[in-house]
């Protein structure tokens, strides 16, 4: 396949997989408050652990050392806490601010690499994480709207989110990729289970159907994610990101009535043209071979 060739496929690879997580937001958008947030969460990684199967192996195979094992419970605790939140803000936010929200969880990664894993954070970078937060302050306008705790929940969310992806990079260059989504699924199952059984309601069959294609919806958007990095950099597919908002905008729009908001948009395209930015310029740096010090990045 060509390079020209292979850049279009990772471009649709990624925007398919933008779908594949809007459908997911919807799904759990029209349940609502139906199904509690921590049991809605537990009872979709309860259910996805149908997908588990092919990575039982690999994960015994591993033969996991101590500190393996405890960076993966905390990952999966982070990443538990995570979920609630995410789940408790779609119930109460319009779909194209939790999107938006949810594109600032790679501005706490740089932010948090710096911090406790010493990578350089140079002028430029720390410029495109300022003009990120903008976009946040400009989706939540405190002062001049309410912010509700849906707000609070997908900020929370963000920072989890990136905690959890640090230690995921962590033990990325230690076990391979089968583990690290094997043990996330695990982990993260046992780590609602306390929470459901604390706010547990009868459930119906449908909302176990909507449940369960929620899992598959997620898994189906981490496997073409999966395709889209092979096929081209993320210089390529990080930007085809943007058109999730563009299909929460529009799906909020025609499914849940929600109004389109210009503001919400705005700051999420500065968000997402941060973000690239970023990627842009990490990628460019390891072409050229800059060391820890970034350069002039």
């Amino acid at each position: 396949m060509t390079a020209p060739s292979r850049a279009l496929a990772g471009i649709l690879w990624m925007a398919l997989t933008g779908i594949m997580f809007v459908c997911v937001t919807a799904i759990v958008k029209h349940l609502g408050d139906a199904v509690p947030a921590a049991q809605a969460a537990f009872l979709r990684y309860l259910l996805g652990l149908v997908f588990l199967v092919p990575m039982i192996r690999p994960i015994l195979a591993a033969h996991l050392t101590k500190r393996q094992v405890n960076l993966f419970v905390l990952r999966g605790f982070v990443h538990t806490l995570a979920v609630i939140l995410w789940f408790f803000a779609m119930a109460r936010i319009p779909l194209a601010e939790v999107t938006a929200m949810n594109y600032l969880s790679p501005v706490y990664v740089t932010i948090g690499a710096a911090l406790f894993l010493g990578e350089a954070l140079p002028p430029r970078r720390l410029a495109a994480v300022c003009v990120a937060l903008i976009g946040a302050v400009i989706i939540l306008r405190p002062g001049l709207r309410e912010v509700e705790m849906g707000h609070i929940a997908m900020l929370a969310t963000a920072v989890l989110f990136a905690a959890g992806y640090l230690t995921a990079k962590q033990l990325s260059g230690e076990v391979n990729a089968a583990v690290v989504v094997g043990m996330l699924s695990i982990t993260v199952t046992i780590g609602l289970a306390p929470f459901a059984w604390a706010v547990w309601v009868p459930v119906s069959m449908a909302d176990l159907g909507w449940l369960f294609l929620v899992a598959c919806f997620a898994t189906a958007g981490h496997y073409t994610m999966t395709l889209a990095f092979a096929a081209a950099p993320l210089t390529v597919t990080q930007p085809v990101t943007f058109l999730q908002l563009v299909w929460a905008v529009l799906l909020g729009w025609f499914a849940f009535g929600e109004a389109v908001d210009g503001w919400v948009i705005f700051g999420g395209v500065l968000i997402m043209a941060a973000v690239s930015f970023i990627t842009w310029r990490e990628a460019r740096a390891k072409a050229v071979g800059v060391g820890a010090s970034g350069g002039d990045i």
